[in-house]
Order: C-alpha cells, then sequence, then structure tokens
C-alpha cells in the first residue's frame, strides 16, 4: 500500500468522457428524501466513519477508501482515507460508480476497473487512477441506498472472499451507524424514547434471526427488565460465520440502559464482526474491541463479554477457543447432565483502561454429541424478587441448566426462563441475554 495520501494524477484531470444516462433509482424521491434526513451531506469527516475506511484499507492492502453519500447530482465524501485533501471531497454523481450501487443495491466488485466494461468509461477511473474498485451500499433505515463504502487500488487485482466479506461487514456496520444516529436524534427530539423507538433501536442491535450451523443447534434469548421495552438495554450477542469453517459467538452487557448504552453496543457489535474476520484468537479479538473503545472515548460505560471462535469437526465434536472480559463464566453441560465452568480471567472493557492495562487470556474446551455451551449475563444469576430475596444465583442456573439433558436448544432457554421466573415470581432487576450451541445427539 503506498504510503501517505495519493495526490489526484494531473493528467487525468483534464479527461473527459460522455456523461452516462443516470438509472432512475438516483432520482426516487424517497431516496433522496432519506439522504436529506441522514443529515450526512456536505459536513466535515468524523473519525467513526474514518476509523472504518482506514480498517477497510489494512484488510485488503489497498491504497484508499471512500464512505460517499450521493443525491442526485454529487457523490459527497463522507470518509476519504488516502487522498490528497486538494482533491476535494466530491465529484459529480455521473462520474463515480456510486450511482450503479444505487441502481441495484448490491456490492460491485470491479478487478480490473480500465478494463470492466460497467465503469471503465466514467471519469472517476483516470480523476483518481482507478485500477481496481469494490464498493457495497450503505443504506438508510427503511432500505434506500444513501451511496457506497468502497476501497481503491492503483493496479488491477483480485479481492479474496474474506476480504469480500469483511467490507460488507464494514458497510453494514456504517449502515447501522446511520440508523442509530437517526433514532438517538428521534429520541432526543421528543424529549425522552418512547417505548417504539426504543423497541426499533433494540431490535438493530440484535441480530434479526441466529444464522443456521451446519451440525448445530442454536438459539438465542433477550429478555428484557422492563416489559414495556420504554429502554434500550445494554446486553447483547451475536453469531456469525468467519474465515473458511470457523465460526464467532459472542455475548456482552455493557453497564447501564439508554443512549449511552446503544453507543457502546453498536460499537461493539460491529467491532467484533470485524476484527473476527481478521484474527482467529478470541482474546485478539476483544483487545481490538477495548483499543476501539478506548481511541473512540464514545462514552464511559464499561462493557463485559464472553467471546468463543469455534468449529464443527467431520466427526460432529465441536472444538474451540474461548476468552472473557470481566464476563459471568461460560457453562458447559455434558450430555450426561453435569455441568462446568469455562472459566478464564479476563479485565472488563472500559476507555479508563490504557491498552496495556488489559489482561485477556484463553481457554480451549471440545463439545461432544449431546453437550451445550451457555453465554449469559449476569441478569439471570443476579434475578430475585421484587421483595429483596436471594439471587437466582450460578448454583440454580446449573441445575436447572443439567436439567435439559434431552431438550433442544429452544427448549433449553425456555426452561432456563421458567426456572428463573418461578424464582422471581416474575419481577427481573436487570435485563438478560443468552446464547446456547448445542450438538445434537445422533439418531
Amino acid at each position: 500500500m503506498a504510503g501517505g495520501p495519493r495526490p489526484v494524477p494531473a493528467k487525468a484531470k483534464a479527461k473527459t468522457v460522455a456523461s452516462p444516462e443516470l438509472p432512475a433509482a438516483v432520482f426516487d424521491p424517497d431516496r433522496l428524501r432519506a439522504v436529506v434526513e441522514s443529515q450526512l451531506m456536505d459536513t466535515e469527516p468524523e473519525g467513526a466513519f474514518d476509523d472504518l475506511a482506514r480498517l477497510a484499507m489494512a484488510i485488503t492492502g489497498t491504497d484508499m477508501a471512500f464512505f460517499t453519500v450521493a443525491d442526485g447530482r454529487r457523490s459527497f465524501w463522507k470518509s476519504a482515507v488516502g487522498i490528497d485533501p486538494a482533491a476535494g471531497r466530491e465529484n459529480d454523481i455521473r462520474d463515480s460508480p456510486c450511482h450503479l450501487l444505487i441502481a441495484t443495491g448490491r456490492p460491485l466488485i470491479a478487478e480490473d476497473a480500465v478494463t470492466d466494461a460497467r465503469i471503465k468509461d466514467l471519469a472517476a477511473i483516470g480523476a483518481l487512477g482507478i485500477g481496481a474498485w469494490a464498493g457495497y451500499p450503505v443504506v438508510s433505515p427503511d432500505g434506500h441506498v444513501l451511496g457506497g463504502f468502497c476501497v481503491i487500488d492503483d493496479q488491477a487485482r483480485q479481492f479474496t472472499d474474506a476480504q469480500r466479506e469483511s467490507l460488507k461487514t464494514l458497510a453494514r456496520s456504517v449502515s447501522s451507524e446511520i440508523a442509530l444516529r437517526q433514532a438517538l436524534r428521534a429520541a432526543l427530539a421528543s424529549g425522552a424514547a418512547s417505548a417504539e423507538l426504543a423497541r426499533t433501536l433494540q431490535e438493530s442491535l440484535l441480530p434479526p434471526s441466529l444464522p443456521q450451523v451446519p451440525g448445530l443447534d442454536v438459539a438465542a434469548l433477550h429478555l428484557p427488565a422492563d416489559a414495556t421495552h420504554a429502554e434500550v438495554l445494554g446486553d447483547f450477542y451475536d453469531l456469525f460465520r468467519t474465515p473458511g469453517k470457523t465460526w464467532c459467538a459472542v455475548l456482552g452487557d455493557v453497564c447501564g440502559k439508554g443512549i449511552e448504552a446503544a453507543k457502546v453496543t453498536a460499537l461493539a457489535r460491529y467491532t467484533v464482526r470485524t476484527e473476527a474476520t481478521q484474527h482467529p484468537r478470541p482474546a485478539t479479538v476483544l483487545r481490538r474491541l477495548h483499543h476501539a473503545l478506548f481511541d473512540q472515548k464514545i462514552s464511559d460505560r464499561f462493557l463485559t463479554a464472553a467471546l468463543t471462535t469455534f468449529k464443527v469437526r467431520d466427526d460432529g465434536s465441536v472444538s474451540g477457543r474461548y476468552t472473557s472480559a470481566g464476563h459471568p463464566p461460560a457453562l458447559i453441560r455434558r450430555a450426561d447432565g453435569t455441568v462446568e465452568e469455562l472459566h478464564i480471567p479476563g479485565t472488563m472493557l472500559t476507555t479508563f483502561l490504557n491498552p496495556d492495562q488489559v489482561r485477556l487470556g484463553e481457554t480451549t474446551f471440545t463439545l461432544r454429541a449431546g453437550d451445550a455451551l451457555l453465554l449469559y449475563s449476569d441478569g439471570i444469576t443476579e434475578a430475585r424478587t421484587r421483595r429483596r430475596g436471594p439471587f437466582f444465583g450460578e448454583d440454580a442456573l446449573a441445575a436447572a441448566l443439567a436439567a435439559t439433558v434431552a431438550m433442544d436448544a429452544h427448549t433449553t432457554l425456555s426452561y432456563l426462563r421458567k426456572a428463573v421466573t418461578d424464582h422471581t415470581g416474575g419481577y427481573a432487576v436487570d435485563d438478560t441475554a443468552l446464547l446456547l450451541l448445542r450438538v445434537p445427539t445422533h439418531t
């Protein structure tokens, strides 16, 4: 990758080409309204977006990275990393591949830009010295394409599957950041987050559904302490595939509730998703998350997290690595009903700790037929009655988990939910998240 910002090639500045006919989607009134509502056009660069662009460059080894927002005339460079600032921060939308992302709503990968029929005649190819271009749509909360997130190399090149997946994740992270900002603006404008707004924002911070992991039975549960859903909560979980046959599961707990917790949750989710595609060691992923919290300082809220990377082997067993940043230990329920703690000391993540003060270790585990791994937040163990009775506690959780040997993943979590509800009489003092990975028994 070339060092420092690249100047605009002088010989390319004077190049003129015929302007392409713009697709109708560019001028769609609902899309243009979404661009206005994003409040991104003609605004200053911001660290949140520039950091994602720099990460994209590091992952792909490219020369430049852009996050652009486009109206009906211009492609505005909200983030432009690796280019000389003298080049300005926009170009005519006819000159940029961005209008093609708007037209299709799909990624566009041009590994040899000067011969790719889709973009070779666009003025930006010469003006920016583009040899290869990989762009992904950035969308509004209601699904309109606002612009694109792209990387550029000055030479033709290939992009690996892992790099493409990482770019897709980063583009999705940009979209999530935009959705979060708009939800927060709406909350502030109303004076307080309504139950509907809080519910919408909460849903944006959790995966809409868990992916199917071949060879595993998986389930997750999120239980708000407040049945009205009037506040955004700090618990989150995620499960996603990483390069090769490896998967990553994470469950975290951000201190507190509300807007500040939502900011940290959003940063944690997209940082973990991005870093896990580059680093196979779970401790490294959480260490990189701490760096992001420390560098961006979006809130003084701390978080705890448990993270595992694992793969399903040919014999059906699961081998994995596990790390914890101050989080309650994961539990393994064996096929015979015994329950083991998967405990590893680790520092909670907070902006008050310098990166060299964070201590994170790892341990390994194996799951075989009938075994299950449970990640959970302390909302379940600290649940108690309104009358300040005893906590549900770790022992009761382990006992309830031990009784689920014959149950599938969803039934297991339902059983745990009923056990804690019976203990508290329906009253919960904190929100709770549960994520279960179960190896089915052979039939």
